[in-house]
Parts: C-alpha cells; sequence; structure tokens
C-alpha cells in the first residue's frame, strides 16, 4: 500500500470506501467511458447504450435490451483484483466498516466483503417483475428459459428483469439510506476509481465528516481539490496490501 495512504489507513478504525468502474477495470471489465469504454466502441445495436440502458427502451425493447445486456454487461470468468482483496482484507481487520459501489458485478463480495452497498443493483440479482421471485445470473443466461432473449419466470410466466439500476429509475432508498449513513460516521473515507461525474452517486460524498478525504484515480476528478490526499495511479496498485 502506497506509503502516505498507509500511515491514514493505519491511524483510521471506520473507513469507507466510495468505487466506481475503474475498480474493476483491472479485472478486465470494460467501464463506459474511457476509451475503450462499452460507449466508445462500435455498436451494432442501432442505439446508443444510454437509450438501450433505460427504464423507457426496457419496456418498450425487450428483446434488443436483453441482447445488449447480455452481450455487454454480464462479465464471464472475472476474478477480483488486488483493490477488491485489499479492502475485504481492511474489512478482515475491522477497519472498512463499509463499501459503496456503483459497480454491478458482484466483484467485492466474491473478494469476500461483507458490507457492499451497490447503489446501481447487480447483475447477480433478477427478480420476476410480477411474483417477485428472484433468479440469479445464469438462470436468465440458460436459453431454455428464454423466450428470443427475454427470461421469463416459470412459475407465472412474468419477465425477470436485472437487479440493476436503469436510466431513468431511482436509486434504491434504503440502499441509498445505509451508504450515507455509513460515509457520514467514517473517519476515513478513500475512493477509488470513479470520475465523479454521475450523479447521483457522485453527491453521497458530500455528507463525508471525517477527518481525512483520499481519492484514487488514474486521471483528475471534480473533488481534487477538496481531498486531503490524491493518487493518480493503478487503485490496485495503490491499494495492494503485501503478504
Amino acid at each position: 500500500m502506497q506509503e502516505e495512504l498507509k500511515k491514514l489507513v493505519d491511524d483510521s478504525d471506520n473507513i469507507v470506501f466510495f468505487g466506481g468502474a475503474g475498480v474493476s477495470t483491472e479485472s478486465g471489465i470494460p467501464d463506459f467511458r474511457s476509451e475503450n469504454g462499452l460507449y466508445h466502441a462500435k455498436q451494432t445495436y442501432g442505439y446508443p447504450p444510454e437509450t438501450m440502458l433505460s427504464h423507457s427502451f426496457y419496456v418498450q425493447h425487450k428483446e434488443l435490451f436483453f441482447k445488449y445486456y447480455k452481450e455487454n454487461l454480464i462479465a464471464k470468468g472475472v476474478k477480483p483484483n488486488d483493490a477488491h482483496k485489499a479492502l475485504a482484507k481492511l474489512e478482515e481487520m475491522g477497519k472498512l466498516k463499509a463499501i459503496v459501489t456503483q459497480n454491478i458485478d458482484g466483484l467485492h463480495q466474491a473478494a469476500g466483503s461483507k458490507v457492499v452497498y451497490e447503489l446501481h443493483g447487480s447483475t447477480l440479482r433478477n427478480y420476476c417483475e410480477k411474483c417477485g421471485k428472484f433468479y440469479d445470473l445464469d438462470f436468465i443466461m440458460d436459453e431454455k428459459h428464454c423466450k428470443d432473449l427475454v427470461p421469463h419466470c416459470p412459475d407465472c410466466g412474468g419477465v425477470i428483469k436485472p437487479d440493476v439500476v436503469l436510466y431513468e429509475e431511482m436509486l434504491d432508498d434504503e440502499v441509498v439510506s445505509k451508504a450515507v449513513d455509513a460515509i457520514r460516521h467514517a473517519d476515513l473515507m478513500i475512493i477509488g476509481g470513479t470520475s465523479l461525474n454521475v450523479y447521483p452517486a457522485a453527491g453521497l460524498i458530500n455528507y463525508f465528516r471525517g477527518r481525512n478525504l483520499v481519492l484514487i484515480n488514474r486521471s483528475s476528478t471534480p473533488y481534487d481539490d477538496r481531498a486531503d490526499l490524491v493518487i493518480h495511479d493503478s487503485i490496485g496498485k495503490v491499494l495492494k496490501i503485501d503478504d
């Protein structure tokens, strides 16, 4: 772990980590806005990603929605990287109290983290819009449960929707409330792998009242001048805890 950051971590016992897509790109998951992200990739679907990942598009064009979703947002065979593992270790040590993430890949939990507030939901959870029953990722990816790529509940026939927050949808109130409470009571907040340009999620850091704010991102963010420590480098490299 970077030396100055290590000192702040050693002096803290109520740490919250707030992370974005950059945390998972080092596991091979593309983000949206970087040079190689999904927004800049050549698309063959006839609509921009922002449109296809909106609630109204989901309602009106379910087949194309699921085609794009399954081909671009489902991360197969990915593993937690050094950043995920370091955060899980800090939680195990009793220092890290919560992770607030904009990611939907479940890699924090795969690394062993227990307290994870997923602001934008998770691709690993899916629910029937009619009866409310939950299904895992393997179920909705199995073609035998799908009609024209759209998964249906075998119990009631309802459409199974990914438990992710689409454009035009509100964040989950309970998740936001718990995230705000964790941030408000933290003595150290580490923000990593995010440009802090996506709202309302980015606005949650305004609830931080603690001693030290750390920003780790490859590029600058609008909040750099408010941080006590800014590191423009690989988050996995910076957070890695030596065995």
